[in-house]
């Protein structure tokens, strides 16, 4: 078994024990049936590890230097046996005791591959249905978040940037675009989303990002990045971008960002939240510092 420099116990205020001396992480897998039904992978831990006869998710201490998400991708290839295949990463969840903190990595895959025990620490690893997790014997940390958890697995977000119009059409797409991919590939946190979208609580989010522009004004359109999806429109800007709202708005929250009254107007009839386009802008700008 691979050894970090990041096992270790923390002892918290309250006098409690948690493992992993610069935090922990672990990662939760979510897929969606052909019913419409909702899976976690879990895994029941083994009678003598800490805790042990409980279900929770794989995962362990996250050593210096590395990312909740690199942690939780390590622990599962350490304690699970089998392919994770292609994940769309959406969110990260955190436990934070101020001294020590959880994050649960949460992931969508298209299907549910078969995964068993890739080490002592687990009796067996399974899927489980959403709505049969709370009958589980689950870990307590894990039993404590779960409601915040199975909420924001049914939540995902979704940006549409309108980059038509007389000002953007003269204007490169691509500083919003390479700034919009840059801040998605670090993550959005609460603070920074618009009020009213009723979001369970998530330290980083991944969204979805669309960028609208006018083909009709330009030779060629920007082309898409990874995080990022350029939209060359051929009609007016407010039908499309309604169009696209209502195509998304049943699955997902839609943001659009816009300064055109009849864009804002009409993506909300269709169940956008829209806010001013320098609100994208400002994201932008973020995603370029960081990646800077």
């Amino acid at each position: 078994m691979f050894t970090g420099d990041g096992d270790g116990w923390v002892t918290l205020a309250d006098g409690s024990r948690r493992w992993g001396l610069y935090g922990a992480s672990g990662l939760l897998l979510h897929s969606v049936d052909e019913s419409g039904t909702g899976h976690v992978l879990l895994q029941h831990r083994a009678p003598w590890t800490h805790q042990g006869g409980t279900w929770g998710l794989p995962g362990g201490a996250r050593n210096s230097g590395e990312s909740s998400i690199e942690a939780a991708l390590r622990e599962f290839t350490e304690e699970v046996e089998g392919e994770l295949g292609v994940l769309s990463l959406f969110g990260v969840h955190r436990q934070d005791y101020q001294v020590w903190a959880f994050d649960t990595v949460l992931a969508d895959t298209a299907e549910r591959r078969p995964f068993a025990p890739g080490n002592s620490e687990s009796q067996s690893i399974r899927w489980v249905p959403v709505h049969e997790v709370p009958s589980l014997p689950l870990i307590p940390a894990f039993a404590q978040v779960w409601p915040e958890l199975s909420a924001a697995l049914s939540e995902r977000l979704l940006l549409v940037v309108d980059a038509t119009g007389p000002e953007q059409d003269s204007a490169p797409v691509e500083p919003l675009r390479d700034g919009l991919a840059a801040l998605v590939r670090a993550g959005v946190t609460d603070d920074v989303l618009p009020s009213g979208l009723s979001l369970a609580p998530l330290y980083r989010r991944f969204p979805d990002v669309l960028v609208v522009v006018d083909a009709r004004a330009r030779v060629t359109a920007p082309a898409s990045v990874p995080g990022v999806e350029v939209v060359p429109v051929f009609e007016d800007a407010a039908a499309a971008i309604a169009r696209l709202t209502r195509r998304h708005a049943a699955r997902v929250r839609v943001v659009v960002a816009s300064d055109d009254p009849e864009v804002r107007s009409r993506s909300a009839a269709a169940g956008a939240h829209p806010v001013p386009a320098s609100w994208a802008s400002g994201l932008a700008t973020a995603g370029m510092e960081l990646s800077g």
